[in-house]
Protein backbone atom coordinates (compact mmCIF):
# COMPACT_ATOMS: atom_id res chain seq x y z
CA UNK A 1 0.00 0.00 0.00
CA UNK A 2 0.96 3.22 -0.90
CA UNK A 3 2.21 5.80 2.23
CA UNK A 4 0.22 7.98 3.71
CA UNK A 5 1.78 10.95 1.40
CA UNK A 6 -0.10 8.72 -1.43
CA UNK A 7 -3.41 9.15 0.08
CA UNK A 8 -5.93 11.27 -1.54
CA UNK A 9 -8.83 12.00 0.35
CA UNK A 10 -11.95 12.13 -1.96
CA UNK A 11 -13.82 15.17 -0.31
CA UNK A 12 -10.84 17.30 -1.01
CA UNK A 13 -10.89 15.68 -4.61
CA UNK A 14 -14.44 16.97 -5.30
CA UNK A 15 -14.23 19.69 -7.94
CA UNK A 16 -10.76 18.85 -8.53
CA UNK A 17 -9.71 20.06 -12.70
CA UNK A 18 -9.15 16.97 -14.59
CA UNK A 19 -6.05 17.68 -17.46
CA UNK A 20 -4.94 15.49 -20.16
CA UNK A 21 -1.27 15.00 -21.14
CA UNK A 22 -1.15 18.18 -22.91
CA UNK A 23 -2.32 19.77 -20.30
CA UNK A 24 -6.00 21.00 -21.52
CA UNK A 25 -8.53 20.91 -19.07
CA UNK A 26 -11.07 17.86 -19.37
CA UNK A 27 -13.68 18.86 -16.80
CA UNK A 28 -13.87 18.41 -12.89
CA UNK A 29 -14.11 15.43 -10.61
CA UNK A 30 -17.38 15.21 -9.33
CA UNK A 31 -17.45 11.79 -7.32
CA UNK A 32 -15.54 8.48 -7.24
CA UNK A 33 -16.91 5.19 -7.90
CA UNK A 34 -16.19 2.08 -5.95
CA UNK A 35 -17.29 -1.47 -6.17
CA UNK A 36 -17.34 -3.56 -2.93
CA UNK A 37 -15.48 -7.09 -2.92
CA UNK A 38 -17.10 -10.35 -2.03
CA UNK A 39 -15.57 -10.23 1.80
CA UNK A 40 -16.99 -7.47 3.00
CA UNK A 41 -13.93 -6.43 5.25
CA UNK A 42 -11.62 -6.10 1.77
CA UNK A 43 -11.34 -2.45 0.84
CA UNK A 44 -13.81 -1.91 -2.00
CA UNK A 45 -11.85 -1.00 -5.24
CA UNK A 46 -11.96 2.31 -7.07
CA UNK A 47 -13.09 1.73 -10.71
CA UNK A 48 -12.84 5.20 -11.93
CA UNK A 49 -14.17 8.80 -11.56
CA UNK A 50 -17.29 10.84 -12.33
CA UNK A 51 -16.09 13.35 -14.27
CA UNK A 52 -18.31 16.83 -14.84
CA UNK A 53 -17.34 18.16 -19.13
CA UNK A 54 -18.16 21.54 -21.03
CA UNK A 55 -22.30 20.78 -21.20
CA UNK A 56 -22.78 19.88 -17.38
CA UNK A 57 -22.88 16.13 -18.69
CA UNK A 58 -21.12 13.79 -16.27
CA UNK A 59 -18.74 10.95 -17.55
CA UNK A 60 -17.14 7.99 -16.39
CA UNK A 61 -13.52 7.54 -16.69
CA UNK A 62 -11.95 4.38 -15.66
CA UNK A 63 -8.88 4.16 -12.87
CA UNK A 64 -6.73 2.56 -15.65
CA UNK A 65 -6.82 5.81 -17.72
CA UNK A 66 -5.81 8.30 -14.68
CA UNK A 67 -2.09 8.44 -15.00
CA UNK A 68 -1.76 10.88 -11.77
CA UNK A 69 -3.65 12.44 -8.43
CA UNK A 70 -2.03 15.40 -7.33
CA UNK A 71 -2.49 18.30 -5.47
CA UNK A 72 -5.35 20.51 -7.03
CA UNK A 73 -5.40 18.19 -10.32
CA UNK A 74 -6.11 14.69 -12.07
CA UNK A 75 -3.89 13.81 -14.94
CA UNK A 76 -5.78 11.47 -17.36
CA UNK A 77 -4.70 9.36 -20.88
CA UNK A 78 -7.09 12.11 -22.65
CA UNK A 79 -9.16 9.47 -23.79
CA UNK A 80 -12.91 10.17 -22.37
CA UNK A 81 -15.42 8.10 -23.37
CA UNK A 82 -18.51 11.04 -23.60
CA UNK A 83 -21.02 8.69 -22.95
CA UNK A 84 -23.30 9.98 -20.05
CA UNK A 85 -22.49 8.47 -16.85
CA UNK A 86 -24.97 5.51 -15.32
CA UNK A 87 -24.68 4.08 -12.00
CA UNK A 88 -24.88 0.31 -12.13
CA UNK A 89 -26.38 -1.40 -9.45
CA UNK A 90 -22.83 -3.12 -8.27
CA UNK A 91 -21.41 0.55 -7.65
CA UNK A 92 -21.03 2.82 -4.89
CA UNK A 93 -20.49 6.69 -5.33
CA UNK A 94 -18.22 7.83 -2.22
CA UNK A 95 -19.40 11.35 -1.91
CA UNK A 96 -22.87 10.47 -2.71
CA UNK A 97 -23.71 7.34 -0.85
CA UNK A 98 -20.79 6.94 1.95
CA UNK A 99 -20.31 10.24 3.27
CA UNK A 100 -21.92 10.03 6.72
CA UNK A 101 -22.57 6.62 6.72
CA UNK A 102 -22.66 4.87 10.22
CA UNK A 103 -20.17 2.84 11.01
CA UNK A 104 -18.82 0.98 14.46
CA UNK A 105 -15.56 1.02 15.80
CA UNK A 106 -13.99 -2.93 15.78
CA UNK A 107 -11.63 -1.72 18.84
CA UNK A 108 -14.60 -0.36 21.42
CA UNK A 109 -18.09 -1.15 19.27
CA UNK A 110 -18.59 2.91 19.65
CA UNK A 111 -20.94 4.27 16.69
CA UNK A 112 -19.23 6.89 14.53
CA UNK A 113 -19.84 8.78 11.14
CA UNK A 114 -17.48 8.42 7.91
CA UNK A 115 -16.57 12.03 7.38
CA UNK A 116 -13.79 11.76 4.51
CA UNK A 117 -12.70 8.45 3.09
CA UNK A 118 -9.15 8.38 1.57
CA UNK A 119 -8.16 6.36 -1.52
CA UNK A 120 -4.14 5.24 -2.37
CA UNK A 121 -2.95 2.59 -4.86
CA UNK A 122 -2.11 -1.12 -4.04
CA UNK A 123 1.14 -2.98 -4.56
CA UNK A 124 -0.87 -4.40 -7.59
CA UNK A 125 -1.54 -0.95 -8.97
CA UNK A 126 -5.27 -1.02 -8.43
CA UNK A 127 -6.96 1.74 -6.26
CA UNK A 128 -8.66 1.05 -3.20
CA UNK A 129 -10.05 2.99 0.21
CA UNK A 130 -7.31 3.10 2.28
CA UNK A 131 -8.32 4.67 5.38
CA UNK A 132 -11.71 6.50 6.83
CA UNK A 133 -11.95 9.71 8.60
CA UNK A 134 -14.32 9.12 11.05
CA UNK A 135 -15.95 11.16 14.06
CA UNK A 136 -17.14 9.31 16.95
CA UNK A 137 -20.28 10.02 17.67
CA UNK A 138 -20.98 8.34 21.63
CA UNK A 139 -18.61 7.37 23.97
CA UNK A 140 -18.76 4.03 25.81
CA UNK A 141 -18.07 5.14 29.16
CA UNK A 142 -18.17 1.80 30.55
CA UNK A 143 -14.52 1.02 29.37
CA UNK A 144 -11.44 2.45 30.10
CA UNK A 145 -10.84 3.18 26.92
CA UNK A 146 -14.76 4.94 26.25
CA UNK A 147 -13.57 7.16 29.26
CA UNK A 148 -10.86 8.43 27.79
CA UNK A 149 -11.95 9.08 24.26
CA UNK A 150 -14.37 12.19 24.29
CA UNK A 151 -17.53 12.25 22.35
CA UNK A 152 -17.38 14.10 18.53
CA UNK A 153 -13.37 13.16 18.45
CA UNK A 154 -12.38 12.56 15.16
CA UNK A 155 -9.81 9.68 13.63
CA UNK A 156 -8.14 7.97 10.81
CA UNK A 157 -8.88 4.24 10.88
CA UNK A 158 -8.76 1.16 8.11
CA UNK A 159 -11.46 0.28 6.12
CA UNK A 160 -10.99 -3.64 8.15
CA UNK A 161 -10.99 -1.37 11.60
CA UNK A 162 -14.85 -0.74 11.67
CA UNK A 163 -18.16 -2.40 10.97
CA UNK A 164 -20.12 -1.34 8.52
CA UNK A 165 -23.66 -0.53 10.06
CA UNK A 166 -26.44 -1.38 7.58
CA UNK A 167 -28.03 1.40 5.45
CA UNK A 168 -31.51 0.63 5.71
CA UNK A 169 -31.62 0.59 9.84
CA UNK A 170 -31.14 4.21 10.33
CA UNK A 171 -30.94 7.76 8.17
CA UNK A 172 -27.84 8.43 6.96
CA UNK A 173 -27.10 12.00 7.35
CA UNK A 174 -26.04 14.34 4.50
CA UNK A 175 -23.51 16.78 6.41
CA UNK A 176 -20.49 15.91 4.55
CA UNK A 177 -22.04 15.60 1.08
CA UNK A 178 -23.28 18.87 1.44
CA UNK A 179 -20.28 20.67 2.59
CA UNK A 180 -18.16 19.29 -0.17
CA UNK A 181 -20.66 21.25 -2.68
CA UNK A 182 -21.00 24.38 -0.10
CA UNK A 183 -18.96 27.22 -2.95
CA UNK A 184 -20.83 25.35 -6.08
CA UNK A 185 -23.52 26.50 -7.60
CA UNK A 186 -26.93 24.85 -6.71
CA UNK A 187 -26.74 23.21 -10.22
CA UNK A 188 -23.77 21.43 -9.48
CA UNK A 189 -25.62 20.15 -5.94
CA UNK A 190 -28.41 19.74 -8.05
CA UNK A 191 -26.82 17.52 -10.46
CA UNK A 192 -25.31 15.42 -8.13
CA UNK A 193 -28.85 14.95 -6.00
CA UNK A 194 -30.36 13.90 -9.27
CA UNK A 195 -28.00 11.46 -9.89
CA UNK A 196 -28.59 9.37 -6.00
CA UNK A 197 -31.12 6.90 -5.35
CA UNK A 198 -34.42 8.21 -4.05
CA UNK A 199 -33.75 7.66 -0.55
CA UNK A 200 -30.26 9.29 -0.67
CA UNK A 201 -31.98 12.48 -2.33
CA UNK A 202 -34.70 12.72 0.16
CA UNK A 203 -31.83 12.36 2.92
CA UNK A 204 -29.59 15.58 1.62
CA UNK A 205 -32.84 17.32 0.87
CA UNK A 206 -33.69 16.79 4.70
CA UNK A 207 -30.30 18.11 5.49
CA UNK A 208 -30.31 21.06 3.27
CA UNK A 209 -31.91 24.44 5.01
CA UNK A 210 -34.70 25.89 3.56
CA UNK A 211 -32.80 28.31 0.84
CA UNK A 212 -29.97 26.29 -0.30
CA UNK A 213 -33.21 23.75 -0.93
CA UNK A 214 -35.46 25.94 -2.36
CA UNK A 215 -32.16 27.08 -5.30
CA UNK A 216 -31.21 23.09 -5.65
CA UNK A 217 -35.27 22.76 -5.91
CA UNK A 218 -35.05 24.80 -8.59
CA UNK A 219 -32.74 23.37 -11.02
CA UNK A 220 -33.82 19.66 -10.96
CA UNK A 221 -36.42 17.65 -13.28
CA UNK A 222 -40.49 17.71 -12.41
CA UNK A 223 -40.50 13.97 -11.29
CA UNK A 224 -37.47 14.84 -8.61
CA UNK A 225 -39.15 18.09 -7.83
CA UNK A 226 -42.73 16.35 -7.10
CA UNK A 227 -40.49 13.43 -5.28
CA UNK A 228 -38.83 15.71 -2.67
CA UNK A 229 -41.72 18.45 -1.93
CA UNK A 230 -44.33 15.54 -1.36
CA UNK A 231 -41.64 13.75 1.22
CA UNK A 232 -41.06 17.30 3.19
CA UNK A 233 -43.73 18.04 6.12
CA UNK A 234 -46.71 20.42 5.34
CA UNK A 235 -44.65 22.76 7.12
CA UNK A 236 -41.23 22.98 5.76
CA UNK A 237 -42.72 22.26 2.06
CA UNK A 238 -44.35 25.23 2.22
CA UNK A 239 -41.57 27.11 4.23
CA UNK A 240 -39.42 26.04 0.98
CA UNK A 241 -41.97 27.46 -1.22
CA UNK A 242 -41.93 30.90 0.18
CA UNK A 243 -38.18 30.69 -0.40
CA UNK A 244 -38.34 29.82 -4.10
CA UNK A 245 -39.02 32.48 -6.95
CA UNK A 246 -42.51 32.67 -7.09
CA UNK A 247 -42.59 31.72 -10.89
CA UNK A 248 -40.80 28.66 -9.93
CA UNK A 249 -43.16 27.93 -7.13
CA UNK A 250 -46.07 28.28 -9.09
CA UNK A 251 -44.43 26.08 -11.75
CA UNK A 252 -43.68 23.62 -9.31
CA UNK A 253 -47.77 23.51 -7.72
CA UNK A 254 -48.79 23.74 -11.34
CA UNK A 255 -47.33 20.34 -11.67
CA UNK A 256 -49.23 18.68 -8.50
CA UNK A 257 -52.90 17.54 -7.89
CA UNK A 258 -55.14 20.91 -7.65
CA UNK A 259 -56.34 19.92 -3.73
CA UNK A 260 -52.41 19.18 -3.27
CA UNK A 261 -51.47 22.51 -4.46
CA UNK A 262 -54.16 24.47 -2.73
CA UNK A 263 -53.23 22.82 0.54
CA UNK A 264 -49.68 23.46 0.21
CA UNK A 265 -50.78 27.50 -0.58
CA UNK A 266 -53.05 27.48 2.62
CA UNK A 267 -49.99 26.58 4.80
CA UNK A 268 -47.85 29.70 3.34
CA UNK A 269 -47.50 32.83 4.19
CA UNK A 270 -50.34 34.75 2.85
CA UNK A 271 -48.36 37.61 0.75
CA UNK A 272 -46.27 34.59 -0.88
CA UNK A 273 -49.22 32.79 -1.77
CA UNK A 274 -51.00 35.78 -3.44
CA UNK A 275 -47.66 35.88 -5.37
CA UNK A 276 -47.83 32.06 -6.24
CA UNK A 277 -51.89 31.93 -7.17
CA UNK A 278 -51.41 35.40 -9.04
CA UNK A 279 -49.00 33.80 -11.49
CA UNK A 280 -50.97 30.34 -11.41
CA UNK A 281 -54.26 32.01 -12.71
CA UNK A 282 -51.89 32.29 -16.42
CA UNK A 283 -51.28 29.73 -19.10
CA UNK A 284 -47.90 28.53 -19.05
CA UNK A 285 -47.15 29.86 -22.72
CA UNK A 286 -47.99 33.63 -21.64
CA UNK A 287 -46.05 36.50 -20.20
CA UNK A 288 -48.00 36.59 -16.98
CA UNK A 289 -47.81 32.92 -16.44
CA UNK A 290 -43.46 32.81 -17.53
CA UNK A 291 -42.74 36.06 -15.09
CA UNK A 292 -41.52 36.97 -11.96
CA UNK A 293 -43.23 39.13 -9.44
CA UNK A 294 -39.78 39.90 -7.54
CA UNK A 295 -38.12 42.38 -10.03
CA UNK A 296 -35.97 45.55 -8.58
CA UNK A 297 -38.69 48.29 -8.71
CA UNK A 298 -38.06 52.03 -7.63
CA UNK A 299 -39.72 55.20 -7.45
CA UNK A 300 -38.42 58.06 -10.20
CA UNK A 301 -36.87 60.07 -7.94
CA UNK A 302 -34.21 57.51 -6.52
CA UNK A 303 -30.58 57.86 -6.86
CA UNK A 304 -28.43 55.66 -8.74
CA UNK A 305 -26.55 54.96 -5.80
CA UNK A 306 -29.41 53.34 -4.43
CA UNK A 307 -30.13 51.62 -7.53
CA UNK A 308 -26.76 50.05 -8.06
CA UNK A 309 -27.26 49.22 -4.20
CA UNK A 310 -30.24 47.20 -4.72
CA UNK A 311 -28.86 45.28 -7.91
CA UNK A 312 -25.73 44.34 -5.74
CA UNK A 313 -27.58 41.82 -3.80
CA UNK A 314 -25.78 38.31 -3.90
CA UNK A 315 -29.42 36.41 -3.96
CA UNK A 316 -30.57 38.32 -7.00
CA UNK A 317 -30.66 36.74 -10.35
CA UNK A 318 -28.29 38.43 -12.44
CA UNK A 319 -31.13 38.42 -15.66
CA UNK A 320 -33.12 40.80 -12.91
CA UNK A 321 -30.34 42.69 -12.09
CA UNK A 322 -29.62 43.89 -15.22
CA UNK A 323 -32.29 46.49 -15.06
CA UNK A 324 -34.06 48.50 -12.64
CA UNK A 325 -38.45 49.38 -13.25
CA UNK A 326 -39.24 52.59 -12.02
CA UNK A 327 -43.19 53.18 -11.01
CA UNK A 328 -44.87 55.23 -8.88
CA UNK A 329 -46.10 54.23 -5.67
CA UNK A 330 -46.63 51.41 -4.50
CA UNK A 331 -43.87 49.39 -5.12
CA UNK A 332 -45.41 46.22 -4.59
CA UNK A 333 -46.91 44.26 -7.87
CA UNK A 334 -49.42 45.57 -8.68
CA UNK A 335 -47.54 48.68 -8.98
CA UNK A 336 -49.03 52.50 -9.08
CA UNK A 337 -47.90 53.73 -13.18
CA UNK A 338 -45.40 52.44 -14.54
CA UNK A 339 -42.77 54.66 -16.11
CA UNK A 340 -40.27 52.65 -18.16
CA UNK A 341 -37.10 50.52 -17.12
CA UNK A 342 -33.27 51.76 -16.64
CA UNK A 343 -30.72 49.93 -17.56
CA UNK A 344 -27.29 48.77 -15.08
CA UNK A 345 -25.06 49.54 -17.96
CA UNK A 346 -27.16 53.24 -18.27
CA UNK A 347 -26.52 53.73 -14.97
CA UNK A 348 -22.87 53.49 -14.57
CA UNK A 349 -22.29 56.17 -17.20
CA UNK A 350 -24.12 58.54 -14.65
CA UNK A 351 -23.11 60.25 -11.32
CA UNK A 352 -24.18 58.11 -8.19
CA UNK A 353 -26.58 61.35 -7.50
CA UNK A 354 -28.22 61.58 -10.51
CA UNK A 355 -32.33 60.24 -10.05
CA UNK A 356 -32.84 57.08 -12.21
CA UNK A 357 -35.98 58.93 -13.44
CA UNK A 358 -33.98 60.85 -16.00
CA UNK A 359 -33.01 57.68 -17.51
CA UNK A 360 -35.32 55.78 -18.53
CA UNK A 361 -35.70 53.77 -21.66
CA UNK A 362 -38.71 54.59 -23.32
CA UNK A 363 -37.72 52.00 -26.46
CA UNK A 364 -38.92 48.88 -24.82
CA UNK A 365 -43.28 48.96 -24.46
CA UNK A 366 -44.55 46.58 -21.55
CA UNK A 367 -45.83 43.52 -22.49
CA UNK A 368 -50.03 42.19 -21.36
CA UNK A 369 -50.09 39.52 -18.87
CA UNK A 370 -52.10 37.76 -21.71
CA UNK A 371 -49.09 37.71 -24.42
CA UNK A 372 -47.81 34.38 -25.90
CA UNK A 373 -44.53 33.19 -25.37
CA UNK A 374 -43.79 34.26 -29.06
CA UNK A 375 -44.22 37.83 -28.83
CA UNK A 376 -42.06 37.98 -25.18
CA UNK A 377 -39.68 36.51 -27.18
CA UNK A 378 -39.66 38.69 -30.75
CA UNK A 379 -39.19 41.69 -28.24
CA UNK A 380 -36.37 40.71 -26.21
CA UNK A 381 -34.40 39.63 -29.30
CA UNK A 382 -35.50 42.75 -30.84
CA UNK A 383 -34.13 44.89 -28.25
CA UNK A 384 -31.27 42.93 -26.81
CA UNK A 385 -32.66 42.21 -23.62
CA UNK A 386 -32.92 39.84 -20.91
CA UNK A 387 -36.03 40.96 -19.06
CA UNK A 388 -39.29 42.65 -19.95
CA UNK A 389 -41.95 44.18 -18.10
CA UNK A 390 -45.42 43.22 -17.78
CA UNK A 391 -47.85 45.42 -17.27
CA UNK A 392 -51.87 45.07 -16.78
CA UNK A 393 -54.91 47.52 -18.01
CA UNK A 394 -54.08 50.05 -15.67
CA UNK A 395 -50.41 50.58 -16.73
CA UNK A 396 -49.34 48.99 -13.27
CA UNK A 397 -45.86 46.94 -13.27
CA UNK A 398 -47.22 42.93 -12.47
CA UNK A 399 -44.04 41.08 -12.86
CA UNK A 400 -41.33 40.79 -15.25
CA UNK A 401 -40.45 38.19 -18.06
CA UNK A 402 -36.74 37.34 -18.04
CA UNK A 403 -34.23 35.16 -20.77
CA UNK A 404 -34.23 32.23 -18.31
CA UNK A 405 -37.76 31.46 -17.92
CA UNK A 406 -38.33 31.96 -21.41
CA UNK A 407 -35.49 29.52 -22.15
CA UNK A 408 -37.22 27.40 -19.11
CA UNK A 409 -40.46 27.33 -21.38
CA UNK A 410 -38.87 26.50 -24.62
CA UNK A 411 -36.40 24.00 -24.15
CA UNK A 412 -37.73 20.14 -23.56
CA UNK A 413 -38.72 19.33 -20.01
CA UNK A 414 -35.62 16.63 -19.70
CA UNK A 415 -32.92 19.40 -20.72
CA UNK A 416 -31.03 19.44 -17.51
CA UNK A 417 -30.40 15.56 -17.94
CA UNK A 418 -29.87 14.82 -21.34
CA UNK A 419 -27.92 16.01 -24.18
CA UNK A 420 -28.52 15.01 -27.90
CA UNK A 421 -25.49 12.08 -27.95
CA UNK A 422 -26.43 10.28 -25.38
CA UNK A 423 -26.34 7.42 -27.19
CA UNK A 424 -22.42 7.80 -27.52
CA UNK A 425 -20.97 3.45 -27.21
CA UNK A 426 -18.49 3.21 -24.50
CA UNK A 427 -16.56 0.95 -21.90
CA UNK A 428 -16.47 1.45 -18.05
CA UNK A 429 -13.27 -0.41 -17.48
Amino acid sequence: MSGASDRVFVARLAQTAVFDPLGDQVGRVRDVVVVFRATVRQPPRVVGLVVEVPGRRRVFVPMTRVMSIDSGQVITTGLVNMRRFEQRNAETLILAEMLDRRVTLSEDEAAATIEDVAIAQARNKDWEISKLFVRRRVSDGTSRLGRLRRRGETLQVDWRDVVHDEPSEHDQGAAQLIAAYQDNKAADLADAVHAMPSKRRLEVADELDDERLADVIEELPQDDQIEILSALGIDRAADVLEEMQPDDAADLLGYLPDAQAEHLLSFMEPEDAKDVRTLLAYDDDTAGGLMTTEPVILPPEATIAEALAHVRRSELAPALAAAVYVCRPPLEPPTGTFLGLVHIQEMLRHPPHEAVGALIDSEVEPLSAEAHISEVTRLLAAYDLVSVPVTDEHDRLVGVVTVDDVLDQMLPDDWRTSNDDHDYGGDRG
